[in-house]
């Protein structure tokens, strides 16, 4: 397993991310701790959730089973870099979701209680408030980071001027302020480029992205529907896109192919040549699923292939950041 660092601080973690958004939706409890399990067995030790997985309000179910798992002992809460949200409805009245102080504090006490750990490795706003000050927000998190229920804390879904106005506001407070942004980037997303990942450069945030696979749209979506085993693919707005962008999907495979590797692969090794990339989320269902992923940290792709990935999925604009993406 490759590590790195997280965003610029002392940090180490897995070059793949262990998402967990299937766990109980999707992945029995029991299959659920088999691939915690294996992913530790692989040296991955970063892994991810949300208050609100398992999609059951205020019941944090995914938690849940995570914390059950860490609670079986054998170290490992030790060996894990644990992240998790606050942001999202836990309740139905108005202060059991946002970035209030009130909620982000008693939001980070339940997840303790649910995931059975002492503190939280990275705990992620997993939206922008746009009627939270800042000053309030980090208010509550130094308050968590001095009580050591908290570690690191992190974004996501964040726009590049907000990852300034977080850390200018965090710099007047001499607290370290963000250390990671987790966004939406694969691909077929690529927004992110002109000013998110330049905003997170600068500042020293690692980008963790969600969704590299778009979905499934970007692990063989065409092969697997030939084969009848393309489900996920089949589903919501990976089907739309599927169809919107078959001709570069097609290519895409074919390239993929000539490459002599799976259509995954490759799309999970584009972000790890990424400027700015941590680890990108990877969310198994299975363990074979998990097992497979890890093929990507072997794959080094050339310029040629690069320049040929660009062609299919091209960036926005001109490519690059902006404002040399739409401006002279």
């Amino acid at each position: 397993m490759e590590y790195t660092n997280l965003g610029r601080t002392g940090l180490l973690v897995s070059r793949l991310c262990l998402g967990t958004m299937n766990f109980g939706p999707k992945t029995s409890e029991d299959d659920s701790y088999a691939i915690m399990d294996r992913a530790l067995d692989h040296g991955l030790n970063f892994f991810d959730t949300a208050n609100v997985y398992g999609w059951k309000t205020g019941e944090g179910v995914t938690e849940q089973i995570i914390g059950r798992w860490l609670a079986q002992g054998g170290g490992r809460r030790d060996k894990v870099v644990l992240a998790t949200k606050v942001y999202g409805k836990m309740g139905e009245w108005p202060n059991e979701q946002g970035l209030s102080a009130r909620h982000i504090i008693r939001a980070c006490d339940d997840s303790l209680r649910r995931l059975q750990t002492d503190w939280i490795d990275l705990f992620q706003m997993h939206h922008v408030s746009r009627t939270t000050p800042w000053e309030e927000i980090w208010q509550a998190m130094e308050i968590l980071v001095a009580q050591g229920k908290v570690r690191y804390v992190g974004s996501s879904n964040f726009a590049g001027w907000h990852l300034v106005a977080a850390q200018e506001s965090a710099a007047r407070r001499h607290f370290l302020g963000l250390v990671s942004e987790q966004c939406i980037y694969n691909l077929l997303t690529r927004f992110v480029e002109l000013e998110v990942v330049p905003a997170a450069i600068e500042y020293g945030i690692g980008i963790i992205p969600w969704s590299p696979l778009h979905g499934g749209l970007l692990s063989g979506a065409l092969r697997k529907q030939r084969e009848g085993t393309g489900a996920r693919s089949a589903e919501g707005r990976s089907s739309q896109d599927l169809e919107a962008h078959r001709e570069a999907i097609e290519a895409y495979e074919k390239l993929a192919a000539e490459l002599g590797h799976d259509p995954a692969d490759v799309a999970l090794a584009w972000l790890l040549s990424r400027p700015g990339v941590t680890a990108p989320i990877v969310g198994p269902r299975t363990i074979e699923q998990l097992d497979s992923s890890l093929r990507a940290l072997e794959l080094k792709l050339d310029g040629q292939a690069l320049a040929r990935l660009d062609e299919l999925f091209p960036p926005v604009g001109k490519g690059g950041p902006g404002p040399e993406a739409w401006a002279w």
